[in-house]
C-alpha cells in the first residue's frame, strides 16, 4: 500500500452543544445525566399539537461563535425540517437550517506542530439534538429521550484539512473556543463536542476531489486522528487494487481500531429538507450583532500572539495558557501583579500551579488555595532572591496547602534567603575543603562541578543561601 502517492483532502462536521438551561425549541432542563427520559416535554417528543419556541439565548451564542471566527450573519434565516427515521428521533425529522443558515463563511486559525493553520469554515447552523440510543449485552436496546431537543450548532469546514494531525488540532481549537466563550462546556466525554469527518484521496497534483467517506459521531481527539488515520489507509488500499471508493457513511471502533460500513452515503434530497412551517424566519439585526460583538473576550489566536510577540513567551509556553480560558485568565491578572519577568511567571504556573488542579477551571473558583495575585507576590520574592528557587517551591506547597500568603509565612516564620557573605563564606571555605579531589577535577576543567558545590552549600544551610552569593564565592574560592 503507497499512501504517500495520494493527498487526503478532509473536512469536519463538528456538532457542539450549547450551554443554555432550556432546549432550543421548548423549556425542559439540558441537564446532563439525569434519570432518563426526566427532561422531555410535548415538544421535544413531538406530540401532536406541540409548537416549538426558539430559545433566544441560543441564538445569541450561534451569533457569538460566528462573530468569533468571523462569519457573515444573515441578517433573515429560515429553519428547516431534515426528515429521516430513526428511533431516537421521536418527531421523525429534525428541525435544522438548510438553505439560509444563520452563519456564513469564517476560518479558524491553529497551529500544528508550531506551524499556523487556517480551515475556511462553509456555514455554521442551529439545530436540535436527537435523543440516545443504548444497548445492552442481550441484545435489548433502549431510548433517552433527554438528549432530544438539546440545542447544537453544527460547524461546517471546507475540505482544507490535510492530515490526521490537523483534523485533531482543529477539533482542539474549536473546544478552546467555545469554552473562552462560554457558550458550551465542550465536554466531549459527555456528547457535547463531536464530529463526523468526511474523508477522499486524491493523487498527488490533482485538483478533481476524489469520492469521500463519512465517518460518523467521533467523539475525542484520539479517536479523531486514529479514525481519519484509518480511513486515509484503508482507501488508499482501495484505490492501489485499482478498485473505486464507494460513498457511504462508515462507524468507527476505537476498541478494535477499525470501521465497519453503516449505509450508503445520503444527497440532500434524501432528508425532503423544506421549511419549518412552525416557526417564523429569525431576524437578527445590526443592533443585536453589535451588543454580540462587544461582548466577545480576547481570543485563543489573539492572546496567543500577546504571549509570544508583547511577552515574548515560547509557542510551547503559549500554546500551554491559551489552551484553556481559565488558565490564561490566571496568567493576565498574576502578570499585571508581578514584576518579574512574563517567562518565569509562565513557568511557576504551568510547573506548580497546574500539576495541582486536575481541571483548569478550577483556577476560576473563589477558593482557589492560590489565587493569581498571590502567586505574583511569591514569584517577586524569589526573582528579588528573598527566596531560593527550592524555598520557593516549598513555600508554595505550604500556600496550597494552608491558604497564606508569602509574605505572611516568610515574615512569621524567617525562612528567607540568608544574604549574610561572611556566613556564606565561611560554609563554602568547609564545603571546599571537605571535597578535595573535586577542586582538582573542577580546576582540571570539569567546570560542570561548580553545581555539585552549590547543592552542598545549600543542603549545608538548610537551602536558606543566597544561591547568587554562594555562586560568586565559590567561583572565588575555586580559582
Amino acid at each position: 500500500m503507497s499512501v504517500d502517492r495520494y493527498e487526503a483532502v478532509i473536512g469536519l462536521e463538528v456538532h457542539v452543544h450549547l450551554a443554555s438551561r432550556s432546549k432550543i425549541f421548548s423549556s425542559s432542563s439540558t441537564a446532563f445525566g439525569k434519570e432518563p427520559n426526566s427532561c422531555t416535554d410535548p415538544v421535544c417528543l413531538g406530540l401532536p399539537g406541540a409548537l416549538p419556541v426558539l430559545n433566544r439565548a441560543v441564538v445569541d451564542a450561534a451569533v457569538r461563535l460566528g462573530l468569533a471566527v468571523g462569519s457573515h450573519i444573515r441578517p433573515r434565516c429560515r429553519f428547516a425540517r431534515k426528515h429521516y427515521f430513526y428511533p431516537d428521533l421521536p418527531k421523525g425529522f429534525q428541525i435544522s437550517q438548510y438553505e439560509e443558515p444563520l452563519c456564513e463563511g469564517g476560518a479558524v486559525e491553529f497551529r500544528v506542530a508550531g506551524e499556523a493553520r487556517r480551515v475556511r469554515l462553509t456555514r455554521i447552523h442551529l439545530e436540535d439534538d436527537a435523543g440516545k440510543n443504548i444497548h445492552d449485552d442481550s441484545g435489548v436496546s433502549f431510548v433517552d429521550f433527554n438528549r432530544a431537543g438539546v440545542p447544537l450548532v453544527e460547524i461546517v469546514s471546507e475540505p482544507d484539512i490535510r492530515s490526521a494531525e490537523e483534523a485533531a488540532e482543529y477539533m482542539r481549537a474549536l473546544r478552546t473556543l467555545v469554552r473562552t466563550l462560554g457558550i458550551s462546556d465542550g465536554n466531549m466525554e459527555e456528547g457535547s463536542l463531536r464530529c463526523d469527518a468526511n474523508v477522499s484521496l486524491r493523487l498527488h497534483g490533482t485538483e478533481k476531489l476524489g469520492t469521500k467517506a463519512e465517518m460518523k459521531n467521533i467523539n475525542s481527539f484520539k479517536h479523531v486522528r486514529e479514525a481519519v488515520e484509518h480511513e486515509i489507509r484503508r482507501q488508499a488500499a482501495v484505490l492501489d487494487r485499482g478498485e473505486a471508493v464507494v460513498q457511504e457513511t462508515r462507524l468507527w471502533d476505537p476498541e478494535r481500531g477499525l470501521s465497519q460500513s453503516m449505509r450508503s452515503k445520503e444527497h440532500a434530497h434524501d432528508y425532503r429538507y423544506f421549511p419549518e412551517p412552525d416557526l417564523p424566519p429569525l431576524a437578527v439585526d445590526q443592533d443585536w450583532i453589535e451588543r454580540a460583538q462587544r461582548s466577545l473576550p480576547e481570543l485563543p489566536e489573539n492572546r496567543y500572539r500577546r504571549y509570544t510577540d508583547a511577552l515574548g513567551l515560547s509557542a510551547q509556553d503559549a500554546g500551554v495558557l491559551c489552551s484553556e480560558r481559565e488558565i490564561a485568565d490566571y496568567f493576565d491578572v498574576a502578570s499585571k501583579a508581578c514584576a518579574a519577568p512574563a517567562k518565569k511567571l509562565a513557568n511557576w504556573i504551568i510547573n506548580e500551579v497546574l500539576a495541582r488542579i486536575d481541571d483548569p477551571r478550577r483556577l476560576a473558583a473563589v477558593d482557589l488555595p492560590v489565587p493569581p495575585v498571590a502567586l505574583a507576590e511569591l514569584v517577586d520574592l524569589v526573582e528579588k532572591g528573598t527566596l531560593s528557587g527550592k524555598l520557593g517551591k516549598d513555600i508554595f506547597g505550604r500556600m496550597w496547602q494552608e491558604k497564606r500568603r508569602a509574605g505572611e509565612i516568610v515574615a512569621s516564620e524567617s525562612v528567607a534567603v540568608v544574604s549574610d557573605v561572611g556566613l556564606i563564606e565561611e560554609i563554602c571555605k568547609k564545603i571546599v575543603a571537605a571535597y578535595p579531589d573535586e577542586v582538582v577535577r573542577y580546576r582540571g576543567g570539569q567546570s560542570k562541578l561548580l553545581g555539585f558545590f552549590v547543592g552542598k552549600v545549600m543542603k549545608e544551610m538548610g537551602g536558606k543561601a543566597n544561591p547568587k552569593t554562594a555562586n560568586e564565592i565559590l567561583l572565588r574560592l575555586l580559582g
